[in-house]
């Protein structure tokens, strides 16, 4: 007799060809060891193409792939291991700069238009082209009226620090920087490092993690805690260890479970959460393992931003009657980010006194592993079912806004918790952020901000929508036009609505005529390739057929 069984096989875990891919999609080299960069931004000659593409293939075995080295944060590195460099060199190239290299018209008329047009042409969806955030305040090297040339190609370097101190990068990088300036003198004119980033070295955009007490700290300039709850995606970690850091950072179900996102959100050529691997440019290899990066130079007016907090804080002390003005101004932080400045956030900690009821029981410099990996667990394990009206945390904080996790689940107040969709609506919008602050601590000379490399398999779908209709738009979250309380637009009646819980009798609270924050200083988009499309590129052979 022969029995049948229905026992659905485990899936497969997705095994990624790490030596194809560029290290800086899979590990965000700021938080893990690499706190200082420079971004160098070069342009071809058309007319020497061929010594334009022995450039990029001079460069090809210094490219620092997503290959693991050891780890101390007990990060498995799989089968093969790397050396863990000093300086993590990555390369990206805009559609002008592939088509300058000679890459074929049958491969790149398969590129998509987002990537095609680049960013300053579709500065109307990013919200460039306002009176509060105008096009011509970009940096000259963006900016084609203002530029020596084309944008072609983005190097990046990231290194770490020295160990005496000093705080400043390891001495390598200064040897790739030279290094990379003579290969281009060396060139004969066919690839130039593109000047006017601003900042202390125009060649370059320079870049550092913020310092406290001399040690790289994950903070940016407005003083929140960032980097919290980047997405994790499978095959992102070997040896199933995305599954186990897929907690605030993957899909969820909407019943408080959690798995890694689909491979083809962050990596052409995978599928994605739509269980398709959409159409790339021919042939199959040159797409397959790239993604695209939209890089975006972010000014931050610092002074303005703690002035206006300053201001509504002292109106939120008295309206809501509390105790002093440090609760106020920290509250209102807390409910324009949606986390406390540490991180924490509201959906777990809603209120000030829970807020520090948290840091005593989870104390961040905690000498217990398990109290810091339940911190850090609660830091990203939540949902906002049961928030619908934002009294804990505000439906138009900016990390609600950017990551809306089950918020938009049109199934949300189901009683049945087999129907609800979780996260679907949102799978589709993830991004991976990477890049660094410039400016250097408050207090330095000189503008400050980040610099954000958005990584995403759709510029259009990922990056464009979230920047568009949940940044500068409010209707999703029945907000109007308000927009993100921190790095939205803000015109003169801009403002920022805090509802109140309604069991303490406290009205909402309007914050009104936010300020400007934040203003784009110029970026691109860039296609960043495996390893083989690279070879392909250098070697003048990407034939579609």
């Amino acid at each position: 007799m022969i029995t049948l069984t229905t026992t659905k096989p485990a899936a497969k875990e997705v095994e990624l060809e790490l030596a194809d891919i560029q290290g800086n999609i899979l590990t965000a080299y700021g938080r893990l060891g690499f706190p200082k960069a420079r971004y160098l931004v070069l342009s071809f000659d058309k007319k020497k193409a061929p010594q334009a593409r022995e450039f990029v293939n001079a460069l090809r075995p210094k490219i620092t792939t997503a290959l693991r080295w050891p780890s101390s944060k007990d990060i498995p590195t799989g089968a093969v291991v790397a050396e863990r460099p000093m300086v993590a060199l990555n390369v990206a190239f805009t559609f002008d700069g592939l088509l300058a290299l000679g890459v074929s018209i049958r491969t790149l008329r398969g590129m998509p238009d987002d990537f095609i047009e680049g960013m300053r042409a579709r500065r109307t969806i990013l919200g460039d082209d306002t009176p509060e955030n105008p096009v011509e305040e970009w940096d000259p090297v963006w900016n084609p009226e203002r530029a020596e040339g084309t944008v072609h190609m983005l190097v990046t370097l990231n290194a770490r620090m020295r160990e005496d101190g000093t705080g400043l990068p390891v001495p390598e990088l200064d040897v790739m920087t030279s290094w990379i300036q003579d290969l281009c003198a060396r060139s004969g004119g066919a690839v130039r490092i593109l000047k006017g980033h601003g900042g202390p070295d125009a060649e370059y955009q320079d870049l550092s993690a913020l310092t406290q007490d001399g040690i790289p700290c994950a903070k940016e300039h407005f003083g929140y805690t960032d980097g919290i709850s980047d997405p994790v995606f499978d095959g992102q970690y070997p040896d199933g260890y995305a599954k186990s850091v897929a907690v605030g950072g993957g899909a969820t179900d909407g019943q408080g479970n959690w798995r890694p996102l689909a491979t083809g959100e962050f990596l052409l050529g995978w599928p994605d959460e739509a269980q398709e691997i959409p159409g790339a440019a021919m042939p199959l290899d040159f797409s397959r393992n790239g993604t695209f990066i939209a890089y975006r130079k972010i000014a931050q007016d610092v002074g303005a931003f703690n002035a206006w907090v300053e201001d509504a804080a002292a109106k939120l002390k008295v309206l809501w009657d509390l105790s002093s003005h440090e609760e106020a101004k920290e509250t209102l932080l807390a409910k324009m980010a949606g986390r406390w400045t540490d991180g924490v956030p509201l959906a777990v900690a809603p209120d000030y006194r829970s807020w520090l009821s948290f840091n005593q029981e989870f104390p961040a410099d905690s000498k217990d592993p398990a109290v810091l990996a339940e911190r850090g667990r609660r830091l990203v394990d939540f949902l906002y079912q049961g928030d619908e009206t934002g009294s804990r945390c505000p439906v138009t904080a900016h990390i609600r806004r950017a990551n809306t996790r089950d918020m938009l689940d049109p199934e949300a107040a189901n009683k049945d918790p087999k129907s609800r969709m979780g996260s679907a609506l949102n799978n589709r919008r993830r991004i991976l952020r990477r890049g660094l602050p410039f400016g250097g601590n408050n207090g330095t000379p000189g503008e400050k901000g980040i610099v954000m490399l958005a990584v995403c398999a759709s510029l259009q779908r990922q990056f464009e929508f979230v920047q568009q209709q949940w940044i500068n738009y409010g209707l999703d979250f029945n907000a109007g036009n308000d927009t993100c309380p921190i790095i939205g637009n803000h015109g003169e009646d801009a403002k920022f609505v805090i509802a109140a819980d309604p069991k303490t009798g406290k009205p909402p609270f309007i914050a009104a005529r936010l300020k400007q924050f934040v203003r784009t200083r110029g970026g691109d988009y860039f296609f960043v390739p495996s390893m083989t499309a690279l070879r392909m590129i250098a070697m003048g052979v990407t034939d579609p057929t």
